[in-house]
């Protein structure tokens, strides 16, 4: 048995590890698409995109959870000949179909026939497993033997961090995939709860170098940027994945709203009159399938569904979907004195319909822009979020705009566990790990989570 990671070992996107059981017999682990400097070349670079290892030993894939950076390549994969189950839990069942079918669009094909082929083979594919129980994973002719489990990994709705049990011969081996942990008490999702027990454990290490602030932290940093740039009549940019983050916001965002409704934001606007756009037709249709899971809701959120309010669907929110509708929307914000929060894809800045609010907006000092999730290197977010602050500038579609808005990170409403989120996760378990394989993460950032886990476990390999 041997592990062979295929994506993430320079950075955080690619997520693809492969399971190799015997010679003629392996399951994948996710298989994600890279980004930012994790790209070899360009958007449609064949080394980026295409599957360069053999899958002819590939019985089944896992998925971890259906952000991109984890199931983008999945259509190139069966492009490859992969036609095996796809085992994911059951809130990623549904979700994955409109994750592919809009990275399809985008990257892909225009053609709706060809997309509705690919996804109508995806689906066909899907296998949901329930959280917290095992299933065996057929091996055709193996004398070895595979079970799996998914757990709940509080990183997104239907995310899962995975435990393989092998057994060859009289060898037992358990080997836990982490895929993306979420923080403790991230908005709608359950904390992640560590097994008893892995020998391998396979883990993320987006933020092994750093701490998030609490949520109650994180929610007076985001009510007072939010009442500061009213203050200033302007407008806050929050690019924010169209998955996950975007609920997470919506949900923080109303209960801001709830506590403090008939206090001012700013002069002349109260807090019950703060409009919230949505310009994401992604966005919008995850917040709907978000509403149809509230069965994997946390009890919190939960408990505010039982007292009649509605965390992800208030009177404050305008969606935007048709492209028009969009092109009217930043033209009214670049003459409009009228404060509003945007919220609009993609997380990176990378693409999407945030990049013409920054085009129009990122050389106005009344705006603020607000990053909450991780920036992969090399992506204008990062770009922004590192050079903005002292007035630098960045490259949108191959033109130069200067920054002049102010631009604010609140680490808190990542959706990855921290340094010692991390490093309890491992701690926690009764028995604990003989090996730990650091994936999904910088050189500083493996480094640091890397010189901390040794105290717990002197395996620790930097993928």
């Amino acid at each position: 048995m041997k592990i062979i990671h295929h994506g993430a070992i320079d950075g955080v996107t690619g997520s693809c590890h492969e399971l190799v059981i015997d010679e003629t017999h392996s399951i994948l682990v996710d298989c994600g698409l890279f980004q930012g400097e994790d790209e070899t070349d360009s958007a449609t670079s064949t080394s980026q995109l295409e599957i360069e290892f053999p899958i002819s030993s590939i019985k089944a894939l896992l998925i971890t959870h259906c952000h991109i950076d984890h199931v983008g390549r999945l259509p190139y994969l069966l492009a490859a000949g992969f036609h095996g189950p796809i085992y994911c839990s059951a809130p990623t069942a549904i979700l994955l179909p409109l994750v592919l079918e809009d990275a399809l669009r985008m990257g892909f094909t225009k053609k709706t026939w060809l997309i509705k082929q690919v996804i109508k083979e995806i689906n066909s594919l899907i296998t949901p497993l329930p959280y917290s129980h095992w299933t065996d994973i057929s091996l055709n002719d193996s004398p070895s033997k595979l079970a799996v489990r998914f757990q709940p990994a509080g990183h997104i709705l239907g995310s899962a961090y995975i435990e393989c049990k092998v057994k060859t011969g009289k060898d037992k081996t358990k080997v836990l995939f982490s895929g993306d942990l979420g923080a403790p008490y991230t908005p709608l999702l359950p904390a992640p709860k560590p097994p008893w027990s892995a020998d391998i454990l396979v883990l993320e290490s987006t933020y092994g170098d750093r701490l998030h602030e609490g949520r109650r932290s994180r929610r007076q940093s985001l009510k007072q940027l939010v009442e500061r740039c009213f203050e200033n009549r302007g407008s806050l940019l929050i690019p924010a994945f169209s998955i996950g983050r975007t609920q997470e916001l919506l949900y923080e965002l109303e209960d801001i709203i709830h506590h403090h409704s008939s206090q001012m934001a700013a002069k002349g606007i109260a807090w019950e009159d703060v409009e919230i756009i949505l310009d994401s037709p992604l966005a919008a249709r995850f917040t709907e399938a978000y509403k149809q899971l509230r069965p994997y809701w946390d009890n919190e959120a939960k408990q505010h569904i039982s007292r009649g309010r509605h965390p992800l669907s208030f009177e404050q929110i305008t969606t935007i979907d048709d492209h028009i509708s969009h092109l009217d929307a930043v033209r009214y914000l670049t003459r409009s004195t009228r404060p509003t929060i945007i919220i609009a894809a993609s997380g990176m800045c990378a693409g999407g319909r945030i990049v013409n609010y920054l085009k129009a907006l990122l050389g106005d000092p009344k705006t603020d822009v607000l990053f909450v999730g991780y920036q992969a290197s090399g992506t204008p977010g990062r770009i922004i979020q590192r050079y903005g602050p002292s007035n630098g500038y960045v490259e949108l579609d191959g033109e130069r705009y200067d920054i002049r808005a102010g631009i604010h990170t609140i680490g808190g409403y990542s959706a990855h566990a921290d340094q010692k989120n991390l490093i309890d996760f491992a701690r926690r378990m009764r028995r604990q790990p003989r090996e730990i394989r650091l994936v999904h993460g910088e050189r500083e950032a493996k480094q640091a989570l890397k010189t901390e886990l040794e105290n717990i476990c002197p395996g620790v390999i930097i993928s």
